[in-house]
């Protein structure tokens, strides 16, 4: 499937979601780690500039290196904009040890916004094709309960009887294992 799948109405929608995520989870860890709070104008613009690059990174598929290097670069952007206005002095407070908290707070971070953006995207969109397949034959015993009775002559119609499909095998198929073949 291609990333484009829904057009940039899609984009758009995936983009904002990503993007108000990831710059509360990247505020969450840097206060955690000991850094300021961040007021809503800077909460605002790292949620912009974030659904910006989201928007343009959702055009097509990217690979896990370029995603890592892109959340990388974004949780180094926010960290000196939730920084910014403090006293270059040492903005971090007490929380854990100031350098190393910080850099694995947003480290863990962009490891799971890019990871997100890899896996997730494949695994949501499998499910929600999964999903679109089964309502087709859910909605069909509802509409043929509610169609007029036909005034001709019935005739038994002719069906192929489909093997029946277990729960567990549908969803095997919205697994993702990558490797070679075993």
């Amino acid at each position: 499937m291609s990333a484009d799948q829904n057009g940039p109405a899609g984009r758009v929608v995936r983009a904002a979601v990503f993007a108000v995520v990831c710059v509360y989870a990247a505020l969450g860890m840097h206060v955690l780690a000991g850094g300021p709070r961040a007021g809503l104008g800077i909460v605002a613009a790292a949620t912009a500039m974030t659904g910006a690059g989201a928007y343009v990174l959702a055009r097509r598929r990217r690979s896990m290196g370029t995603l890592l290097a892109a959340s990388f670069a974004a949780q180094y952007g926010m960290h000196h904009l939730f920084g910014s206005g403090v006293p270059t002095t040492g903005h971090h407070g007490g929380g854990l040890s100031a350098g190393l908290g910080m850099l694995m707070a947003h480290v863990l971070v962009a490891t799971l916004s890019a990871w997100w953006l890899e896996r997730g995207e494949t695994a949501l969109a499998t499910l929600l094709f999964l999903l679109a397949c089964s309502l087709r034959d859910l909605w069909r015993p509802l509409t043929d309960a509610l169609a007029p009775p036909a005034t001709t002559r019935r005739v038994a119609p002719v069906v192929a009887v489909a093997p029946a499909m277990r729960a567990s095998q549908v969803l095997a198929w919205a697994l993702c294992r990558r490797g070679p073949p075993q």
